[in-house]
């Protein structure tokens, strides 16, 4: 029997990056999720806090493009956020359409908690700082040349 030429081979799981790039980041979020229950956070909400950790200050207009986040999905997470005490929304004064979003003393306090995941989480992919940096450009390369076409 003669072997063929599997035609869909290019369609084959084994040779798709999407695939273990989507296992990646489901299984690294679930594990973050395990984490973050000790904090109240979602991996969603952590990811804000992790901006507003750094940033401290900003409107929701550029916290969504940052993050990539459409204000259907950021709304009731500042408004969570807020309830909890780890940020303030508030109109400006000059243009009541800007909400900025400012970080509490109470949220900017869970960078502490924060510094443990990020460590649990460095244990659990286990790569070297070399290594995680070659990734994180890689990954940067591929979304960026995704958003471009």
């Amino acid at each position: 029997m003669s072997v063929m030429t599997d035609r869909y081979e290019a369609i084959r799981l084994r040779n798709q990056l999407c695939f273990p790039i989507y296992l990646c980041s489901k299984e690294i979020t679930r594990k973050y999720g395990t984490m973050l229950e000790k904090m109240d956070l979602t991996y969603t909400q952590y990811v804000v806090m992790m901006y507003f950790w750094e940033k401290k200050s900003s409107n929701v207009k550029e916290l969504g493009k940052t993050l990539m986040l459409d204000p259907s999905t950021l709304t009731p997470l500042l408004k969570k956020l807020e309830a909890k005490g780890y940020l303030i929304r508030e109109r400006s004064q000059s243009d009541e359409r800007n909400l900025t979003v400012t970080i509490t003393e109470a949220g900017d306090k869970l960078q502490d908690a924060a510094l443990s995941v990020h460590d649990e989480m460095c244990g659990c992919i286990d790569l070297s700082a070399e290594e995680a940096e070659t990734l994180y450009k890689l990954i940067a390369k591929v979304l960026m040349n995704v958003e471009n076409r």
